[in-house]
């Protein structure tokens, strides 16, 4: 299972769902890969914001290192699953898919914990740390129900 999490600029959310990821995959041995985009190209090369960072180290995941990358079309070719944040997300991802195949592999990653709710995951770039704190918690409830399933179906 290859997994791609796209926020808009690729410094604050999807890094640390892709962190978050990581670490359940390794948690729980899962033969899978999970990478982040943007769409936005102000971020490109750069590191995670300084708070995503700071609170993915306090619950002991590493994204220092991660770089900011922007969406490319050959993401519908690579990745199996591309989960997106918001809306806009969703609208920039579903413009760029070529057919319903590439359509198919796009979802909100809060409809993993809300199944055809579409709600969003707040994006906390103007908020304090406490913003950043609220998003960990929720990609770490989204990540746990992707990786369960994963898991499962791994099984079968």
């Amino acid at each position: 299972m290859k997994i791609l999490l796209v926020c808009l600029g690729n410094i604050c959310r999807s890094p640390l769902a892709e962190g978050i990821m990581q670490k359940k995959i390794k948690l729980y041995g899962i033969d899978a890969e999970v990478d982040s985009a943007g769409f936005e190209p102000f971020h490109t090369g750069e590191s995670p914001d300084e708070r995503a960072v700071k609170v993915a180290r306090i619950n002991n995941i590493d994204i220092s290192g991660y770089r900011a990358r922007m969406f490319q079309l050959a993401d519908f070719d690579r990745f199996d699953r591309i989960y997106v944040m918001d809306d806009n997300n969703y609208s920039d991802v579903m413009r760029k898919a070529r057919n319903e195949s590439d359509r198919q592999k796009v979802d909100f990653i809060l409809n993993e914990l809300y199944p055809g709710s579409n709600d969003v995951v707040p994006d906390p770039y103007y908020g304090h740390l406490s913003d950043f704190e609220e998003v960990f918690d929720i990609l770490n409830q989204a990540t746990e129900c992707i990786a369960m399933k994963i898991k499962t179906e791994s099984r079968k």
